[in-house]
C-alpha cells in the first residue's frame, strides 16, 4: 500500500505561482511513476504531468512552459511547480502514483482568480 498526502493549494491571483507537494508513505519502493491530475467543476479529470522514476517527464499541452514536475527520492516527495497561472488552472489537483496498483491522494483545491 502507498499513501499520497497532498499541499499547498490555495486561492492565487491570475499571473501568480504555487508549489505543491505530494508525500508518499507505505511502500514507496514500489513506485514507478508520480504525477498530477486535475479535475474542474464539471468536467472529466485530467492528466497535468507526470515524471517517472528515471526522472523523464510529460506534461500537458496546456501547462508546458508554465508547470515544472520534480521529484526528491529522498523525501519520497513529488512537487508540482505552477506559475503564470490562469482562471482555467482553477481545479481540484490530485497526486498519484503508480506501483503494483495506482493510488490516489485526497486531492487539494486550486482556485485562480481572475
Amino acid at each position: 500500500q502507498v499513501q499520497l498526502v497532498e499541499s499547498g493549494g490555495g486561492l492565487v491571483q491570475a499571473g501568480g505561482s504555487l508549489r505543491l507537494s505530494c508525500a508518499a508513505s507505505g511502500s514507496i519502493f514500489s513506485i514507478n511513476t508520480m504525477g498530477w491530475f486535475r479535475q474542474a467543476p464539471g468536467k472529466q479529470r485530467e492528466l497535468v504531468a507526470y515524471i517517472t522514476s528515471g526522472g523523464s517527464t510529460n506534461y500537458a499541452d496546456s501547462v508546458k512552459g508554465r508547470f515544472t514536475i520534480s521529484r526528491d527520492n529522498t523525501k519520497n516527495t513529488v512537487y508540482l511547480q505552477m506559475n503564470s497561472l490562469k482562471p482555467e488552472d482553477t481545479a481540484i489537483y490530485f497526486c498519484y502514483a503508480t506501483a503494483l496498483n495506482n493510488y490516489w491522494g485526497q486531492g487539494t483545491q486550486v482556485t485562480v482568480s481572475s
